[in-house]
């Protein structure tokens, strides 16, 4: 008989984001695995270059941030591995990932298609498009069916338009 609980919730473990010193996101996974933590530190190569000769390199997928799945007696060891400045969460608790967002980065990793790091996009967020023949123009990112949309807005009459967008054209603004 099926309980309907997930993965994390029988066993206690979680998976928690670590924020890392600057270029120590490796060192932080390397330390976590020899204590029996489970890391987990998406990378993507890149060429590198120098003066002499150019060099492809492993690079973390997201730049200051290596995952870890563990138990709350756990807590402490991984604060205490070198390189690490904390874990993310709300106020003073850890907030753990859901393991579904674990899973489909873990399954991006094992494929075979090519992925790079993307700002992070949702509806409603204001964005500015960097390329194409709307280049600097900002807005309201929307989804309308399976498109993403540009919502341009002149807020003193309260009308809009909206224009088909990649969201590979546009980041977020603050």
């Amino acid at each position: 008989m099926s309980t309907g609980s997930r993965p994390g919730q029988i066993t206690g473990l979680h998976w928690y984001a670590l924020r890392t010193r600057s270029r120590h996101e490796k060192m932080v996974r390397d330390q976590l695995a020899q204590q029996g933590i489970e890391p987990l530190l998406p990378t993507v190569k890149r060429l590198s270059q120098w003066k002499d000769r150019k060099k492809e390199v492993e690079v973390p997928l997201f730049s200051g941030y290596c995952f870890v799945r563990f138990t709350s007696d756990q807590k402490l060891p991984v604060l205490k591995t070198v390189g690490v400045v904390d874990i993310v969460g709300g106020g003073q608790r850890p907030e753990p990932i859901p393991d579904e967002e674990i899973t489909a980065i873990q399954t991006l990793i094992a494929s075979v298609l090519p992925y790079d790091p993307h700002p992070y996009l949702q509806e409603g967020m204001k964005v500015e498009v960097i390329r194409g023949p709307l280049q600097g123009l900002h807005g309201i990112l929307l989804r309308k069916e399976k498109r993403h949309r540009l919502i341009l807005g002149v807020r003193l009459i309260q009308q809009a338009a909206a224009v088909e967008i990649d969201t590979a054209d546009v980041v977020p603004i603050q």
